[in-house]
């Protein structure tokens, strides 16, 4: 059954009305910075702003926006964490508020950061960024949420700068992250690999860690001018992990935390993020018309997981790299702010379908 606009309206408003006050209830947290407090400067934080800046543009919701201009001049007031791979996250959201307001302390935040990634950002294996995290630099390590959380700024920031070389620099990263994290025989990711053990860590092909390449390319691909060859090469990536993804999306519409293994819960985030990268690539041209059934599914399945206060449940905790996918399967499930802002995204692309069809 086709999903109303009206459906969608009334879920986006709940669920980003949800995640602007989200607390951790109870969760203990073993991090140095909190990923579950919205008034945090950190990963989750950033997708939920990235999440909320989508919802603003589709919908032009002032309040939308006030609370996003609200929300880093609080952080800008209470002073930005150390400098890492994570913590540039809520960047990608900062330079599109440059963009659309101008202000001075905003560019210059963004303006320092972007020369930190270039500069002094920790590289290992073949130039790639280390996937350095607060507190933990995390030796010889590259994970596949990188691409999400510094690459896209990389290359926003560049555009947003006329610095072509942070483009370039982008463009590479993408490419090195694809060398050593896809698989070639199921068409999936890897979540990291490991420069000084020449190794996968568990070899396990882990949901979110796939959402991020699946929604992160359509974005990129949008903002980014692109020769043909490199065009073709992220595509083909794309659908391949398309195709790979079709064939193990569950029947509920969701997809195992552990994609290839069905003894692993169904979790709500990578199925937003898929969903996404589907609906969105189908639009856009990226996919065949045909993906618009498994993320049209997705959008059912993730709609299904929203409760009455608008939380987005079936979400798993942060989740490091992990060396088997017995690791994957004990990470505890939490509402997080990814969790509503992957779902945000999906909804949205759902309404901008919704509109285009009715």
């Amino acid at each position: 059954m086709p999903v109303t606009e009206q459906t969608l309206l009334d879920a986006i408003s709940r669920v980003s009305k949800a995640m602007k006050s989200m607390k951790n209830e109870g969760l203990n947290e073993k991090y140095p910075i909190g990923l579950i407090d919205m008034n945090l400067w950190e990963w989750p934080q950033g997708v939920g702003l990235y999440g909320m800046y989508q919802y603003f543009e589709e919908t032009k919701d002032p309040e939308a926006l006030r609370f996003l201009l609200g929300w880093y001049d609080d952080r800008l007031r209470e002073g930005l964490p150390e400098k890492n791979v994570n913590t540039c996250a809520p960047l990608l959201t900062l330079v599109k508020l440059c963009e659309l307001t101008g202000r001075q302390d905003y560019i210059r935040v963004c303006d320092e950061w972007s020369r930190w990634v270039m500069d002094g950002l920790i590289r290992t294996g073949d130039g790639a960024f280390q996937h350095m995290i607060t507190g933990d630099p995390n030796d010889g390590q590259m994970l596949i949420d990188t691409l999400f959380m510094t690459v896209l700024f990389l290359a926003k920031a560049g555009l947003y700068f006329g610095r072509s070389e942070y483009v370039e620099e982008a463009k590479r990263q993408m490419l090195v992250h694809i060398k050593y994290l896809y698989d070639v025989k199921s068409g999936l990711f890897f979540h990291g690999w490991d420069f000084n053990g020449r190794h996968h860590y568990g070899a396990v092909h882990w949901g979110r860690g796939n959402g991020w390449y699946a929604c992160g390319i359509v974005d990129f691909l949008d903002m980014v001018p692109l020769e043909e060859g490199l065009k073709r090469y992220l595509l083909d990536t794309l659908r391949a992990q398309a195709e790979a993804l079709a064939t193990l999306q569950h029947r509920d519409g969701l997809w195992h935390t552990v994609l290839d293994d069905p003894s692993s819960y169904v979790e709500a985030s990578c199925a937003a993020a898929f969903g996404y990268g589907m609906l969105k690539g189908v639009r856009q041209g990226y996919l065949s018309p045909s993906y618009a059934e498994a993320g049209g599914k997705a959008l059912r399945a993730v709609l299904a997981q929203i409760d009455e206060y608008g939380i987005v449940r079936q979400v798993s905790y942060g989740t490091p790299v992990g060396g088997d996918a017995q690791f994957y399967k004990d990470i505890p499930l939490s509402p997080m702010t990814y969790g509503q802002a992957l779902a945000l995204l999906l909804m949205m692309e759902g309404l901008r379908h919704a509109r285009r069809t009715s």
